[in-house]
């Protein structure tokens, strides 16, 4: 049985889906935050809800986000919808939560948001996430060279590697390491 993969979105696409993120309020914050993470940083569903707030770093003016190593830099209007997310999480005024470390807190006690349920509520939002995250690796890919991206943002250099082979990027002959020798 072959699987069938969605196409992953244009670049203009994508930039139409993070600006409306950024500025549309009726779109509840958690789905704003969950789906910008998603289209910039090509992150699955599950490991996003497995973000702490101890993985949003404040570095001066500067916020990053650990997904990877190094942390990676996070745009100043994202940086404000991820901070004002942090400040007003939901979830967090049961009893069984008061303290929750999780980015995206679940219902149950120490709990994060269930995965399922989360890419449910994006997709009800919008873009699927498989095509989000398709097209963010991908124009990632074509900015800088795979294993870069690969450490980054917590990919396989493998995955890197093929995707860099089928969207033609220029990085192909990279060689990761300390070339100062």
């Amino acid at each position: 049985m072959k699987v069938s993969r969605r196409a992953a979105l244009s670049e203009d696409e994508r930039l139409d889906a993070l600006g409306r993120l950024l500025t549309d309020a009726e779109i509840p914050m958690r789905l704003r935050v969950a789906r910008v993470i998603v289209l910039l940083h090509a992150q699955p569903v599950s490991r996003i809800v497995r973000l702490s707030v101890d993985d949003v770093i404040r570095d001066g003016d500067a916020v990053l986000l650990r997904l990877g190593e190094p942390a990676s830099p996070v745009p100043a209007p994202v940086a404000a919808l991820l901070l004002q997310h942090i400040a007003n999480r939901e979830n967090m005024n049961t009893a069984t939560n008061p303290a929750s470390r999780w980015l995206f807190p679940g219902r149950r006690a120490g709990q994060p948001f269930r995965p399922d349920h989360l890419s449910a509520l994006l997709n009800e939002v919008g873009v699927p996430a498989a095509a989000a995250r398709g097209a963010a690796i991908r124009q990632q890919l074509l900015e800088l060279p795979g294993p870069v991206v690969a450490d980054a943002v917590g990919y396989h250099d493998k995955t890197t590697s093929r995707l860099i082979r089928e969207t033609g990027g220029t990085w192909g002959r990279y060689a990761p390491g300390d070339h100062a020798r």
